[in-house]
């Protein structure tokens, strides 16, 4: 049996979303609200509905869920398109379509297995389910990603992802032209608390700082913009969010734009791309950049919609 005391900071919060925020990740939102309405989670020791405001010192009780057993993850004799290697660090641009690293439901033809398979000493760096692995990529983002190979290269990494000495630019398709030809974007991030899937921009204090400078460097009409992005945090999603915050979501996305209505010009995921990525050498301190090139589809799509642009231009 767990209990959670509810604080100033909570109150008026919503009970299923209370219980959400402070319960571990495997614990998901459809058990939650399940464990509610079976009177299972109980405030103060009565039985509530998921949409009950929590109050200042109420205290909820509920027994959580045992935590999954960490799946085993096998190397996989997975093509990686490699940039750069030494004994320290190895540099891929990673294809679209395949995720960063495993996860409970997904444990197979990932990066990781992949780079399991290619580099036979990575076991237990960064965990079971991440060895190697310091920073990543949404599934449908190609790109540039550095992957370290021993705990020195890890823990090196690791700091300068966090402490923000790395420099990171990507590349994206975005819809309709912004206002502003470059800018920077300045709001908070926070998973949405309705569909976990997602991130949000919010000025709620569950936000995490967020800042991306912009630049437009190509205009397709009125149908779409090429658009540099520089990240200055990394937070999950943070390009897509902050671009749909603006009103221009990147073209294909599923999730924050209207990937349907550009499958027209074959676009057939999100356009983003991590185009250069530079960082300090973990053992020699060397400032080292590297440059991923951009993949076929995002090409294609560039041609695709000049192509339009041109020809609603000549009409």
């Amino acid at each position: 049996m767990v209990e959670l005391l509810v604080t100033s900071r909570e109150n008026g919060w919503r009970l299923d979303k209370f219980v959400l925020e402070k319960a571990p990740d495997w614990v998901s939102r459809t058990f939650i609200q399940k464990a509610i309405k079976n009177g299972e989670i109980l405030v103060n020791g009565t039985s509530k509905k998921p949409s009950y405001r929590v109050k200042t010192g109420d205290t909820i009780t509920l027994n959580l869920p045992e935590k999954p057993q960490m799946p085993e993850v096998l190397p996989e004799n997975i093509p990686l398109d490699i940039i750069y290697e030494d004994r320290d660090i190895l540099v891929i641009n990673k294809q679209p379509g395949i995720i960063t690293h495993p996860i409970p439901s997904h444990t197979s033809g990932t990066i990781v297995n992949a780079v399991l398979y290619h580099c036979k000493d990575l076991q237990g760096i960064g965990g079971v389910l991440r060895p190697g692995i310091v920073h990543r990529l949404d599934k449908d983002t190609s790109g540039v990603m550095v992957i370290a190979k021993n705990d020195l290269a890890h823990q090196s990494l690791t700091k300068q992802f966090k402490d923000r000495l790395t420099e990171k630019l990507y590349v994206c398709l975005v819809k309709g032209v912004p206002e502003k030809s470059e800018g920077v974007i300045e709001i908070s991030i926070a998973r949405n608390p309705v569909l976990r899937v997602k991130m949000t921009a919010t000025n709620s204090p569950l936000g995490k700082p967020a800042v991306t400078y912009y630049r437009v460097v190509r205009r397709f009409g009125n149908i779409a913009s090429l658009v540099f992005a520089y990240p200055k945090t990394g937070r999950t999603h943070q390009i897509r969010v902050h671009m749909k915050y603006i009103g221009h979501p990147l073209m294909g996305d599923e999730v924050y734009g209207r990937a349907k209505e550009d499958e027209i010009y074959g676009i057939k995921r999100q356009m983003l791309h991590a185009l250069m990525l530079a960082f300090y050498h973990p053992r020699t301190g060397e400032k080292m950049k590297f440059i991923a090139r951009i993949p076929e589809d995002f090409k294609n799509a560039i041609v695709n919609l000049n192509s339009v642009a041109n020809l609603r231009a000549s009409l």
